[in-house]
């Protein structure tokens, strides 16, 4: 289907930096640098330069980011890891797959971890907290790293969807052991295919991750250090991911002042909830501009046939998919936003004259009853 108002627009994207890409491209396959060449190296620098790590390690998806940040952790059998139910699957699974327990907690207003939940489900065997800086937003660190700090708990953040977000003029992925960043072709700062990083200030850990991505191989002396994973981010894509970074700021630049056009136009409108949250100690970003209300499914319906794309995130609970075996749990929070919440089109291609359409359809939806 061909919508008036994409949710996103990866040609438009493509098109916008076509020589760049191009060059990029054509950089890599002309001298036959395809993986673990000078590109994967430059973007990692440049991206920790951006984060304000010590390092980062390029990674094949979000989820191997997370994976490789609790092994590297030490985070292992018998072990908890606190996080939140309101998540993509591959944070839960992640905890899961290295041997540890997933503990899951609710969120507050703003889709974040609920920081008042936190310590009563700490118990002796919690190692790990695993913050989602969701939707651009990031957690109240302040809160997060006085708690784990009392209980000497390891914090690992997963920053899929906050890169460039700051909480207290830090960015997102620079608070804890490892920040985790996936680079899929529809977030902020997005390759040609699937993609992650892990940033660190420790140099074991991104030495251990550096392995781990490889085979457990040691590429300088050929020595085997673990049974690793392959998992590393392709060479083409660090490059198209180097030339992206550059324009990050003003993608930024551009969301917000997109999320500001929204609200504007919609915050006036009864039983409609925007995400625009206090706390002059954030800086969001908006990779997804989550609205709510109890009409949801009906919204959702009249915007598809109105032209507007627009996607749901998500639409039960992660305990609800039996075959997970996440048990049965009572996170009211989770539970409502599953039911109510809507992402409206968002990306640096999104344009005022989008916004605007979007904006009326909204209006008229509600002003119908």
């Amino acid at each position: 289907m061909t919508y008036r108002v994409p949710f996103v627009d990866p040609r438009k994207h493509y098109v916008t930096l076509k020589e760049e890409i191009d060059g990029a491209l054509t950089d890599c396959l002309s001298k036959g640098d395809l993986i673990l060449r000078s590109q994967l190296k430059d973007f990692e620098e440049n991206f920790a330069s951006f984060v304000g790590s010590k390092y980062s390690v390029g990674l094949n998806s979000g989820y191997h980011a997370l994976a490789l940040a609790l092994l590297a952790g030490g985070i292992g059998n018998g072990d908890e890891v606190i996080t939140v139910a309101h998540t993509f699957v591959a944070t839960i699974s992640a905890i899961v797959h290295c041997g540890a327990k997933p503990i899951l907690i609710d969120v507050g207003k703003d889709y974040n971890m609920d920081m008042d939940k936190l310590e009563s489900a700490i118990t002796p065997r919690t190692r790990c907290v695993l913050p989602v800086h969701l939707n651009g937003r990031l957690c109240n660190m302040d809160k997060l790293m006085d708690i784990a700090k009392k209980h000497n708990l390891i914090i690992i953040e997963d920053a899929a969807q906050s890169v460039g977000g700051k909480y207290n003029g830090k960015v997102a992925g620079s608070f804890g052991l490892a920040g985790c960043f996936s680079h899929y072709p529809f977030k902020i700062l997005g390759g040609l295919g699937d993609g992650g990083t892990l940033t660190t200030d420790d140099p074991d850990v991104a030495r251990k991750a550096t392995l781990l991505r490889y085979n457990g191989e040691d590429r300088e002396t050929g020595e085997y250090h673990y049974h690793g994973y392959t998992c590393l981010l392709d060479n083409i894509q660090a490059a198209v991911l180097d030339v992206k970074l550059k324009h990050l700021p003003e993608w930024i630049e551009r969301r917000r002042a997109i999320a500001e056009l929204y609200r504007k136009g919609l915050s006036d409108l009864e039983g409609l909830f925007l995400p625009h949250f206090e706390g002059e100690k954030y800086f969001d970003v908006y990779q997804n501009y989550v609205i709510r209300t109890k009409k949801r499914d009906a919204l959702y319906n009249y915007l598809e046939k109105q032209g507007v794309e627009t996607l749901i995130h998500w639409k039960k609970p992660v305990w609800e998919h039996k075959d997970l075996e996440l048990g049965v749990h009572n996170l009211p929070e989770t539970e409502s936003i599953c039911k109510e919440v809507i992402s409206l089109p968002m990306s640096a291609e999104t344009t005022e004259e989008h916004v605007e359409y979007t904006v009326d359809c909204i209006r008229n939806f509600f002003k119908s009853g």
